[in-house]
């Protein structure tokens, strides 16, 4: 049997999309699986900072199109660049592997840890929301923009243009560099945004046969977590535009939530945090995420909104 994979060209996606083909092969050893490669408009475009780009999904529209177009027939994303609000429900998330590391870690020069880091030193980061809780944890460093994949920013580390750079551990692991790793960023001081670290199967709806192949790699606890997490950002983003932190925690039969949100600056923070049946991981993230609007997650909104303008 013959399927079709769509995916972006770096090498973490082609390595995330192998890890992938690996496991269909151990479930299927008869399925024969052919990659092809789709340039997004977050490949063409690698100057602008992220959130400038006032659209989500800039790094899988094109391959989901591919998929809807039947020139693929299921596409592999990192979970955290698929969009809640997706208008088109002719696309679903078939299956689910098993999570790497949410961390967040710090890549710098000369391997120091971020509290060794001189005042003033040039942190890069995509993310609001790191951007935020390094402003919170060291107010006196200079967090600036940073685009392009994990193998480019560590070069501009290399090269001197950046002190350092926060990336995702789950990145790293799988390329084979965590001997870069200069700290592993905690949970309670950077939280990461919801998906970090999970890789994401999509399929058409319709096309029940591929989504019987895909549902052999689900890991079910990682589904949990990606739904609830999932779920938090569609709740809080439904009531508030600010970037969302959340890290859910299956195991059993229970699963647990948190959640966080920050002023620009970093000096103020809401969190709430609480657990529920892994059976209703939605059910939990609507409860959690309710609450943060109801102890004020909204009143963050203004002072964001000015930044996406």
């Amino acid at each position: 049997m013959l399927v079709r994979v769509g995916t972006r060209g770096s090498r973490l996606s082609l390595v995330q999309t192998d890890l992938v083909i690996q496991r269909l092969r151990q479930a299927h050893p008869d399925l024969t699986v052919e990659r092809k490669i789709v340039t997004t408009k977050g490949d063409q475009d690698r100057r602008t900072p992220l959130f400038y780009l006032n659209q989500k999904g800039i790094f899988e529209r094109e391959i989901d199109q591919a998929v809807l177009d039947g020139g693929v027939d299921f596409a592999v994303h990192s979970m955290k660049d698929i969009p809640v609000f997706e208008k088109n429900t002719d696309l679903v998330i078939a299956g689910v592997p098993e999570r790497g590391s949410p961390a967040d870690v710090l890549v710098s020069s000369g391997d120091r840890i971020l509290k060794k880091l001189g005042p003033g030193s040039i942190v890069g980061t995509s993310s609001l929301l790191r951007v935020s809780q390094l402003k919170r944890v060291r107010p006196d460093l200079k967090p600036e923009p940073i685009r392009g994949n994990v193998e480019t920013r560590i070069q501009k580390v290399d090269g001197g243009e950046f002190d350092a750079v926060i990336l995702a551990e789950a990145g790293l692991a799988r390329l084979g560099m965590t001997g870069r790793i200069a700290e592993r960023l905690s949970l309670e001081d950077f939280i990461p945004a919801p998906g970090q670290g999970i890789i994401a199967t999509v399929a058409r709806r319709d096309n029940q046969r591929v989504i019987d192949i895909l549902k052999t790699i689900e890991h079910h606890p990682t589904r949990a977590e990606a739904e609830a997490e999932r779920e938090l950002v569609r709740v809080l983003e439904g009531g508030c535009k600010v970037p969302v932190g959340g890290i859910a925690s299956a195991s059993g039969d229970r699963i647990h939530l948190t959640a966080r949100v920050l002023s620009v600056d970093g000096k103020e923070q809401l969190q709430v945090a609480s657990s529920g049946r892994t059976i209703d991981p939605v059910g939990l993230a609507r409860k959690v995420g309710e609450e943060m609007l109801a102890r004020g997650a909204k009143r963050f909104e203004e002072e964001w909104r000015k930044l996406y303008r």
